[in-house]
C-alpha cells in the first residue's frame, strides 16, 4: 500500500525507485496543499535508505498545470514555489520529473528542480506567466537559461508560448521523449540514470553569454512585438541577470520582479481576462443543457466570409458542405478556401498532407438537397435580408427539421431573417469575425424562439473551434459593432473639433492597439459602412452624414482606392497626411476649437467605448461587463493587458 503524505501526494516504491504521485483535480495546480505534500515527501524519500531515485508524476490528464487560480491576488504561503524547487533540487537523491499534458508555469519550474525530465511525446512544457502580466517566480527565468541557453530561454519565457515534447528535446529543456507507459519509462530511465554519472543540478550549471548586441537586439523585437506590455522586458531583464550575476542573486532578483508586478494594473487586467476567457465557453446560466451533435457542417456561401467559416470547421476537423449560386461561384469558393490553406502551409501552421486532407473534406454543389444530413448550416451570404430570407426558404426545404440553422449576419435583425421558418427553435445568429478561420471572437445570438439546446449548440461549436464566444441580444450592431459606430462617432467628434486624424491615430496606437480607427477604416474600406448607412437611410431611418460618407462620396474609399482618411502611395500601405482630406473636411471643423492631445484623446475615446457598453448592460444585450471586454479584446484589437474597455474604466476610477 502506498503511504500517503497528504492526500494530494502518495509514495509508492519499485525496488529503489520512489514514485510521488501528485493527485489535485483537475490539472493539479500546485497549492498550498500540494506544495506542503512535495515537501514533506522530499524529506521523507531523503530519510529512507531504500530509495535511489525518485520520479515525480501526476494522475489525472496533465502534469502540474501551474499555480493554483484560487490563490491568485492572495498572499502566498509557505511553503513558497521556489523554496519547493530548491528543495527538490537539494533532495539526497536525484528525482525524475515524467511529464504528461502540461507542464506549464510553475508545474514546469517543478520540473527545473529535478535533475532529470521525460516527457510523452504529446506533452507540452513552458512558462507563460507574461500572458498574465507576470514573470516566473520560482526559477523559470534562472534555471531555464542553463538548462537550455539563453536564445531559448528568451523564446520561451518573453512568448509565454508552450512547446511540444519533440521541440522541447530539441532544445534541451527534457532530457528524454517517450511513448507508451510514462511511469514505466520513467522507472527505466531513472534506473539507468543511476549507472551513469549524475549531472549537475541545473543550478549549478554554466551558462554562456550571448553575443554582442544581442541583448539590445532582444529588447528592440520585443518591445515592437509587446506594444506596451510590461511583463516581457522584464523578463528580458530577469534572463539577463541570471547570465551576469550568481545564481541565488539572480534568484532574487526574479523574485522581486514577480512580486513587483503580480500587483499591477496590467496583472489585474490580465488576471481578469484569463478567469473571462476561462468562463466563456461553459455559461453558467445554461446549466446542464447539452448541445446537439455536431458531425457535419454546410456553408452557404463562399466568399471571403463563408470560406473562412468552412475553413474554421475544417479545421476543427467537421466535414463541410459548401453551397453557392453556379457552378462558377462554387469553383471561386473553393479557390478562396485552398488559398486559406496553402497560407496555412506556407507560414508553417500546416503541412502539405494537412492541406490536402482539409481540402478532401469539403464538397462543393450548388445544390442545397447535398445539406440533407447536415446538422449545422450557417449562412454566410450578402448583407442583404431579401438575400438571406431566400436562402432559410430554400434551407428549410432541404435540411432536417432538427437540423441548426445559424445566420452570420453582422447588423441585420435576426428576427426578420428567420421570420416564417419551419421550427425557429433551431435557428441562432453566429456571428463569426473576419477571417473568420483566425479571429477568435464568436458572437453568438439567439432569437426569443431559440431553444436552450440550440444555444448549447452554439457555444459547443465555439468550443471545438477554439473560439471565445460571447452571448449578444438584438440590437442594430449587436456588442462589438455598436460600440465600434461609437467609437468611430467619437473619434470623428474630434476631428470635429479640430483633434488631427493622426493625433488620433496615434493616441490609439501609444494605447496599445495596432492601429488607430482612422487607419483601420483605411484598411478594410470606408465604404462597408457607408453602404450599411445608405442602406437605413433608404429603409427611412434618421443616419446623419458622417465624415466618412464625405470622404467616400468624393471617391475616397480607403487603401484599395488610393486613399481614404489618408493618401497613400501606389503599391504602399503607408499612411501620408492628405491635404485633399484635409479641405473636404475644412467647413466640418470648429473654427478655432481646442484640439485634444496624447493621452487624454485616447482615455476620451476609451470612456465613450464603455459608456456604451454600460447602455448595453442596461439593455440586457450583454450579460457581464466582461463579456464586452472580451469582444473587444477579440474581435476589434483592444489591446489584452489593458483588460477591455469596461475593465480599464473601472480600474480608472
Amino acid at each position: 500500500m502506498p503511504a500517503t503524505v497528504q492526500s494530494v501526494v502518495t509514495i509508492a516504491r519499485e525496488g529503489e525507485i520512489a514514485v510521488v504521485t501528485v493527485d489535485n483535480p483537475p490539472v493539479n495546480a500546485l497549492g498550498q496543499a500540494l506544495r506542503q505534500g512535495l515537501w514533506d515527501a522530499a524529506v521523507a524519500l531523503d530519510a529512507d535508505p531504500a530509495v535511489r531515485a525518485v520520479v515525480l508524476i501526476c494522475a489525472g490528464r496533465t502534469f502540474i498545470a501551474g499555480a493554483d487560480v484560487r490563490e491568485f491576488g492572495k498572499p502566498p504561503m509557505e511553503p513558497h514555489l521556489p523554496d519547493l524547487v530548491n528543495r527538490i533540487e537539494a533532495a539526497a537523491k536525484p528525482w525524475v520529473a515524467a511529464i504528461h499534458g502540461s507542464a506549464l508555469g510553475g508545474g514546469y519550474e517543478m520540473a527545473l528542480g529535478c535533475r532529470f525530465r521525460v516527457a510523452l511525446d504529446s506533452a507540452s512544457v513552458g512558462l507563460p506567466e507574461v500572458s498574465l502580466g507576470i514573470v516566473p517566480g520560482a526559477s523559470g527565468t534562472v534555471r531555464t537559461p542553463r538548462l537550455a541557453g539563453v536564445a531559448a530561454a528568451v523564446d520561451l519565457v518573453t512568448g509565454g508560448k508552450p512547446v511540444k515534447a519533440a521541440k522541447a528535446r530539441a532544445l534541451g529543456l527534457v532530457d528524454a521523449v517517450v511513448s507508451g507507459d510514462l511511469r514505466a519509462e520513467a522507472i527505466a530511465f531513472a534506473r539507468d540514470a543511476l549507472t551513469k554519472p549524475l549531472p549537475l543540478p541545473i543550478s549549478q550549471r554554466p551558462v554562456s553569454a550571448p553575443e554582442p548586441g544581442f541583448w539590445a537586439e532582444q529588447e528592440t523585437a520585443i518591445t515592437k512585438r509587446a506594444k506596451g506590455e510590461a511583463a516581457p522586458l522584464r523578463a528580458l531583464a530577469c534572463i539577463r541577470k541570471a547570465v551576469e550575476a550568481p545564481f541565488f542573486d539572480a534568484l532574487a532578483f526574479e523574485r522581486e520582479t514577480f512580486l513587483s508586478l503580480r500587483g499591477s494594473d496590467q496583472a489585474a487586467a490580465l488576471r481578469a481576462v484569463f478567469f473571462a476567457e476561462r468562463a466563456a465557453p461553459r455559461p453558467v446560466h445554461l446549466g446542464d443543457v447539452r448541445p446537439l451533435p455536431l458531425a457535419k457542417a454546410g456553408v452557404i456561401g463562399g466568399g471571403t466570409m463563408g470560406a473562412g467559416i468552412a475553413a474554421a470547421l475544417l479545421d476543427a476537423g467537421l466535414p463541410v458542405v459548401l453551397v453557392e449560386r453556379d457552378a462558377e461561384a462554387v469553383a471561386r469558393g473553393l479557390a478562396n478556401l485552398g488559398a486559406i490553406f496553402e497560407g496555412g502551409v506556407k507560414r508553417g501552421k500546416l503541412t502539405e498532407a494537412q492541406a490536402a486532407a482539409h481540402m478532401a473534406g469539403v464538397t462543393g454543389t450548388t445544390d442545397y438537397a447535398a445539406l440533407h444530413d447536415a446538422d449545422l448550416v450557417i449562412e454566410a451570404v450578402f448583407e442583404e435580408i431579401g438575400v438571406k430570407r431566400a436562402v432559410f426558404a430554400q434551407l428549410a426545404a432541404a435540411c432536417r427539421s432538427d437540423a441548426v440553422l445559424a445566420t452570420n449576419t453582422s447588423y441585420l435583425d435576426p428576427r426578420l431573417i428567420v421570420g416564417g421558418l419551419a421550427n425557429p427553435a433551431r435557428f441562432i445568429g453566429l456571428h463569426f469575425f473576419s477571417p473568420a478561420n483566425v479571429m477568435k471572437l464568436l458572437e453568438i445570438v439567439p432569437v426569443p424562439e431559440t431553444a436552450p439546446e440550440t444555444l448549447a449548440t452554439g457555444f459547443a461549436l465555439a468550443r471545438a473551434l477554439n473560439k471565445i464566444p460571447v452571448e449578444a441580444g438584438i440590437c442594430e450592431g449587436f456588442i462589438g459593432n455598436r460600440i465600434l459606430k461609437r467609437y468611430r462617432a467619437a473619434a470623428e467628434a474630434l476631428v470635429r473639433g479640430g483633434t488631427t486624424i493622426a493625433a488620433i491615430d496615434a493616441a490609439m496606437r501609444g494605447y496599445g492597439f495596432a492601429m488607430g480607427p482612422f487607419e483601420a477604416q483605411d484598411l478594410g474600406g470606408l465604404d462597408i459602412a457607408f453602404l450599411q448607412r445608405e442602406g437605413a437611410r433608404a429603409a427611412g431611418q434618421a443616419v446623419p452624414e458622417t465624415l466618412g460618407d464625405i470622404l467616400v462620396r468624393a471617391g475616397r474609399k480607403g487603401q484599395k482606392t488610393g486613399g481614404g482618411w489618408y493618401d497613400y502611395a501606389p503599391g504602399a500601405r503607408a499612411p501620408l497626411p492628405s491635404t485633399g482630406v484635409a479641405a473636404l473636411l475644412a467647413p466640418h471643423v470648429t473654427p478655432g476649437a481646442a484640439a485634444m492631445e496624447g493621452a487624454a484623446i485616447a482615455d476620451h475615446l476609451v470612456a465613450e467605448m464603455a459608456a456604451e457598453g454600460r447602455t448595453i448592460l442596461a439593455e440586457g444585450i450583454a450579460r457581464h461587463p466582461s463579456d464586452i471586454d472580451l469582444v473587444e479584446i477579440h474581435g476589434y484589437g483592444f489591446p489584452r493587458w489593458r483588460g477591455g474597455p469596461m475593465h480599464a474604466t473601472a480600474r480608472r476610477g
